[in-house]
């Protein structure tokens, strides 16, 4: 049925979003929010407010009973869990649809099997899809991992099964390491995510990470391209861009190709992303994971093809078909987005929570800013400290690179330390204009020559 009205079980950014999205459709939102976010800006902006519960996360925005409570007093027809906390739990959708409500995602059984990443990566390969040599199912004991490991070679990837956000993960190099570093793995996983289950595969060294964007009814599955992720720091995303510039047309056709085949082989339903490795030298790509939500860096390819993907999951999940059809979507020119967090990049990346005491957003063609931030915003100590993200279009990248860097000239946070001169001197860097990276880039990078004494070196003139 169509949805008249939309609980949003997030913050930040993406609630901002989503609450525009819905009022475009004419769709009433209920925002939800912690005790600690009672003035943030989604509250503000949406049609009525509802609190689930004290600040910290398992207490309210990753506690299933008191959200499904609060969209039932409500009378919402729908839950948008945006992305993060409990958008790719498969027992939270569930527990919406078992209520009488939408769960605005794919169905509980798509998450289940794609959020796990070895069930994943079993369906990937019964769809065809190229996945990384490594254990063909999850690994619950030492003397597993060790014949894994025994049969492809050093260096691995040690992951957790379930979750994701860089926990449970270690690179090991030797025989050493495995004993020392499996066990750690196992039990951060478990303390992350209930799950203490492993699964290996060959580390790749100086691969790119890059993930495609899908759209399904659960019958139809279309792809809206690709974005570039690479440049990570703790195997967090910290820019991204759409399309991936040093992709050959036929590896992009290939790689595209292959995440619609994956979705559409278990029904998916929804907006999705499909994660690959991508190999320079082979010219290869392997398939990784599927996150079953909309990402955090969908706005850059929303600017390459035109489509509001938050808007198509809203109308998929009201039972709209469709609306799309592959050759009705298109590339155009080249966007990149600077996640902007409040966090010192010359001390180490510190949490840097404060009072928003003014705000400049840069403007003009081609400049987009997805935040929470608002002056006089006190931005609270208990969550993610991403404060919003600086997005940027234009005809070819080298002129989206110059647009970005006079948008980040612009852009301004008052009484806020945020890792945009992390983004100003990225932008000005002359491997990442010539787009030269790989997922250990900016990591290294940072050890050849830390921000800080950088700092230092300017301030001595």
């Amino acid at each position: 049925m169509p949805i008249t009205s939309l609980l949003i079980a997030n913050r930040g950014e993406i609630a901002v979003r989503i609450v525009r999205a819905a009022r475009e459709l004419g769709i009433r939102t209920v925002q939800a929010h912690s005790d600690a976010d009672a003035d943030m800006l989604a509250v503000r902006l949406a049609d009525d407010a509802v609190s689930i519960g004290p600040p910290h996360a398992a207490k309210s925005y990753l506690n299933i009973d008191a959200i499904v409570e609060a969209a039932r007093a409500k009378g919402v027809d729908a839950i948008h869990p945006g992305y993060g906390f409990l958008a790719e739990n498969a027992d939270f959708a569930d527990a919406i649809e078992a209520a009488g409500m939408i769960f605005v995602g794919p169905s509980g059984s798509n998450i289940r099997l794609l959020g796990d990443k070895v069930a994943a990566r079993q369906a990937a390969d019964a769809a065809g899809v190229p996945t990384v040599p490594g254990s063909e199912g999850r690994i619950d004991d030492v003397a597993a991992a060790r014949a894994v490991v025994d049969e492809i070679g050093y260096p691995v990837l040690v992951k957790a099964a379930a979750g994701g956000g860089g926990r449970g993960i270690r690179v090991i190099t030797s025989a050493e390491e495995f004993d020392r570093l499996v066990p750690q793995a196992a039990a951060e996983a478990q303390a992350a995510f209930g799950d203490g289950g492993l699964y290996i595969e060959k580390l790749i060294a100086r691969a790119r990470h890059v993930e495609v964007q899908v759209l399904g009814d659960g019958t139809d599955v279309v792809h809206c391209y690709e974005r570039e992720c690479s440049l990570q720091r703790r195997r967090q995303k910290v820019w991204e861009e759409a399309p991936a510039a040093m992709l050959d047309d036929d590896i992009r056709q290939s790689l595209c190709a292959a995440a619609v085949a994956l979705a559409k082989s278990v029904g998916y339903r929804g907006a999705g992303t499909a994660e690959f490795l991508y190999d320079d030298e082979t010219r290869d790509f392997y398939f990784i994971e599927m996150n079953t939500r909309i990402q955090v860096e969908h706005p850059v390819t929303e600017l390459v093809t035109g489509i509001d993907l938050v808007r198509e999951m809203i109308l998929i999940a009201g039972g709209e078909p469709l609306r799309l059809a592959q050759d009705d979507i298109a590339v155009s020119g080249h966007a990149i987005e600077c996640r902007i967090n409040a966090e010192d990049p010359y001390n180490d990346f510190m949490p840097f929570p404060g009072t928003v005491a003014g705000l400049t957003v840069p403007g003009g063609p081609g400049v987009r800013f997805d935040t929470m931030l608002y002056p006089g915003y006190a931005i609270p100590p208990f969550y993610d400290s991403l404060l919003g993200k600086l997005i940027v279009w234009d005809d070819s990248r080298d002129a989206a690179l110059a647009r970005l860097d006079g948008a980040l000239a612009e852009f301004d946070v008052e009484g806020v330390t945020t890792t945009a001169p992390l983004h100003q001197a990225l932008v000005r860097d002359d491997d990442v204009r010539a787009g030269a990276f790989h997922t250990k880039f900016l990591e290294q990078w940072l050890e050849r020559e830390p921000l800080g004494e950088v700092k230092k070196r300017e301030v001595a003139g």
